[in-house]
């Protein structure tokens, strides 16, 4: 049965959702190809926006993608579309992270999830990292229970820190800021992705107007981006006096385990976009091997950190810059 390839539009529709994903740095390490015969679009790393010193396993890369391939399910669901997905489809290329399939399904109801996803399609661009005080007003527990339900439909644990785990994590966070700005090497990659946006119209990076202010307690979760650096005019303001702390962990710790991580993160982001509840990161304590395994819950011992994510009620942050699809995107007949 002949089956009409996707249109032009479509496709690049499908991209731009994808790259509306968060990533280390925001380096995009994204790209997309299209082979019309099949009607499938593969996720390829772009280990040019490697980042090495930060991400020598490309672990966070993988999460980064994952993030792209949730972002593109839920595209395709809101335009009616099937995927049937295949992460690391072919082993001697471990570059190519995920084959997705895409068809049409004109009789065919949609699943329950299929409903979930289309329903984060209006979070996809309403979704921003924060790096601003949130309140202290807590998480209410039903929808605490909802971002689990997120991350367990991936495959991912998601769990919120109570004491004493917490105020470990928050320790195991600063002294790993502290080993960042004491290693040059980390300094210099992270400037390196760094926007002046008075001579720079960037299309990737984390721009200075989303830099947010430096706490004034000097005790903040989140990674400050102007580094050893001192500008001028930047706010300082006290944030909460205690964060609320998510730790997303899985059991084994390989690449398909990362971007099933990734996949679970954005669902979780989105979720908590959809119940006005703003997000942001603090992976310093996860990008340093002697700190990571310290985040480990502490009562079982197990499980593999991922990420850590920061949650609460607050602004949601700037929109920061994508690539535009023609420059992630290739089309094969």
């Amino acid at each position: 049965m002949h089956r009409p390839t996707l249109d032009d539009t479509t496709l690049a529709d499908l991209v731009a959702d994808a790259t509306t994903a968060p990533s280390m740095h925001n380096a995009q390490p994204w790209k997309f190809r299209y082979t019309r015969g099949d009607r499938t679009l593969t996720l390829l790393a772009d280990l040019d926006r490697a980042l090495p010193e930060a991400d020598p396993a490309t672990r966070a890369l993988h999460v980064g993608c994952g993030a792209a391939l949730l972002n593109l399910r839920v595209s395709a669901a809101h335009h009616g579309l099937d995927t049937d997905i295949t992460l690391l489809p072919e082993p001697s290329a471990p570059a190519e992270l995920a084959a997705v399939r895409l068809s049409d399904r004109p009789d065919t109801p949609r699943t329950p999830d299929d409903e979930l996803l289309a329903a984060l399609h209006p979070m996809l661009r309403e979704r921003h990292t924060s790096r601003y005080p949130f309140e202290d007003r807590a998480i209410p527990e039903d929808v605490r229970t909802q971002l689990a339900e997120a991350a367990r439909t991936e495959g991912v644990d998601f769990t919120f820190l109570a004491p004493p785990h917490l105020q470990t994590v928050l320790e195991l966070i600063r002294d790993a800021e502290g080993y960042d700005r004491g290693d040059p090497a980390r300094e210099a990659e992270q400037k390196r992705w760094t926007r002046d946006t008075q001579t720079d119209a960037p299309v990737d990076g984390i721009p200075d107007y989303a830099f947010g202010p430096r706490d004034a307690s000097g005790q903040a979760t989140t990674r400050d981006f102007a580094g050893t650096d001192f500008l001028p005019g930047r706010a300082r303001v006290p944030f909460e006096k205690t964060p609320q702390l998510a730790l997303l962990s899985t059991a084994e710790d390989h690449p398909v385990d990362w971007l099933r991580a990734g996949q679970a993160l954005e669902r979780v982001l989105l979720t908590a976009t959809l119940h006005e509840v703003s997000t942001s990161f603090a992976t310093q304590p996860i990008e340093w091997p002697d700190l990571r395994w310290l985040l480990r819950d502490p009562v079982f011992g197990s499980g593999n950190a991922q990420m850590i994510i920061r949650l609460g009620y607050g602004p949601t942050g700037p929109h920061t810059p994508r690539r535009p699809p023609g420059q992630v995107l290739t089309i094969e007949p």
